[in-house]
C-alpha cells in the first residue's frame, strides 16, 4: 500500500497519469507510474493504473502481473479483480472469470463495466438466465454502452429471441452508425433467422 508519509506530489502525479490514460496516452502514463513504483513499490493505486494501461495496450501478461501485485497488497482492490476476470474471459476460462468478476462486483457494486463483463462470463459459463439479467442491469446503469448493447444482443441471439436481439443491435447503430461489431451482428442475425426459417419449412413438408 501507499506509505503513510508519501511524497506530497504523489496524488498529482497519479491524477496526471489518469488523465493521460483517459486521453489515450498510455505509454506516457506508464512512465509516470513506473517512477512512482520505483519510489514506492507498494503503491496499490499506481499498480492498478499500470494494469489498466497495460490492458489497454493489449500487454496482457504485464497487466496480469500488475493486477496480481495490487491484489496481494490490497485484497479489496476491485480494479485488480476486474482486470483478472477480464483476462480470464479473454482465454475463455469462464469459471475463473466469473469468480474474479463476482468479487469485483461485491467490492464495487453497480459498476456497469464490471456487470457487463460478469454478465457475459456468466452467460458463457452456462448460467444463461443470470447472465442476461446481469447484462440487463449493466445496460440499465449505462444505456448508451454499445458494448453492452452488442453483448446483450448476442445473448438474445443465441437464445433465438431475434426481435429483442435486432432491437439491441439497432440501438447500438443509432448511437454509433460506424459500429462494425453491431453491423456484423445484424448480418449474423439475418443469416441465422433465415437458416432457422428454412429448417422449419423443411420440417413442415
Amino acid at each position: 500500500m501507499v506509505h503513510d508519509d508519501p511524497s506530497p506530489d504523489v496524488l498529482p502525479r497519479l491524477e496526471k497519469a489518469e488523465q493521460l490514460k483517459l486521453d489515450g496516452h498510455h505509454q506516457e502514463a506508464l512512465v509516470i507510474l513506473e517512477e512512482l513504483l520505483f519510489e514506492d513499490p507498494e503503491n496499490v493505486a499506481a499498480l492498478e493504473e499500470v494494469a489498466d494501461n497495460e490492458l489497454s495496450l493489449e500487454h496482457y501478461p504485464r497487466a496480469e502481473t500488475a493486477a496480481k501485485q495490487a491484489l496481494a497488497l490490497d485484497p479489496s482492490s476491485y480494479t485488480a479483480e476486474y482486470i483478472l476476470g477480464f483476462l480470464r474471459s479473454r482465454k475463455e476460462e469462464w469459471k475463473e472469470a466469473v469468480a474474479h468478476l463476482r468479487k469485483a462486483n461485491l467490492l464495487k457494486s453497480n459498476n456497469p463495466e464490471i456487470l457487463r463483463c460478469l454478465g457475459w462470463a456468466l452467460f458463457c459459463s452456462g448460467e444463461r438466465a443470470q447472465g442476461v439479467v446481469t447484462l440487463e442491469r449493466s445496460l440499465n446503469l449505462e444505456s448508451d454502452s454499445t458494448l453492452t448493447l452488442c453483448d446483450l444482443g448476442i445473448a438474445y441471439l443465441e437464445l433465438r429471441n431475434f426481435a429483442k436481439s435486432r432491437a439491441l443491435f439497432l440501438r447500438a447503430l443509432d448511437l454509433d452508425p460506424q459500429n462494425q461489431r453491431a453491423r456484423e451482428c445484424i448480418k449474423a442475425l439475418e443469416r441465422l433467422r433465415s437458416a432457422v426459417a428454412t429448417t422449419e419449412e423443411k420440417s413442415v413438408r
